[in-house]
């Protein structure tokens, strides 16, 4: 049986999950992550995209994360996120049309033009569209 280590992941809203995991894989600041038991303490920012989890059990779960933070304790992995979904709660539909409205406001910049703003919308909905994605490869 393989190690395991205590992982929770929490949004502004919810306890999204909390369980013990193998393996945690995130998509940090500097690039993937992978954490199994026995890493060493971490604090990074997280980029939207799919955290996947793999189980006690040996399942594998996908969660969206808009950003946030994970924290690698002795016995814990922590992700603090501003907004996080089950991949399967994650509206396929919206994500397009969000991610379709963002390229449009890029391409159409006005006076009142919030840059910043329209990126990270963008960012946000090619992440969920990532996670979707690979629930699918993953199911085939």
């Amino acid at each position: 049986m393989a190690m395991t280590i205590h992982c929770d992941i929490v949004s502004a809203e919810e306890e999204i999950y909390s369980g013990l995991v193998e393996m945690v894989v995130a998509t940090g600041d500097l690039g993937d992550l992978g954490v199994n038991y026995g890493h060493a303490p971490l604090l990074t920012g997280l980029k939207p995209g799919p955290i996947r989890l793999v189980t006690q059990s040996g399942e594998e779960q996908v969660y969206y994360v808009s950003g946030g933070y994970l924290e690698v304790q002795p016995s814990t992995v922590t992700i603090l996120a501003d907004t996080a979904l089950r991949a399967a709660d994650v509206d396929e539909a919206a994500a397009l049309e969000a991610q379709k409205q963002a390229e449009q406001d890029l391409i159409n910049q006005g006076s009142d033009f919030d840059y910043s703003r329209a990126a990270t919308q963008l960012a946000e909905a090619a992440a969920q569209l990532r996670v979707l994605k690979a629930i699918r490869k993953k199911i085939g």
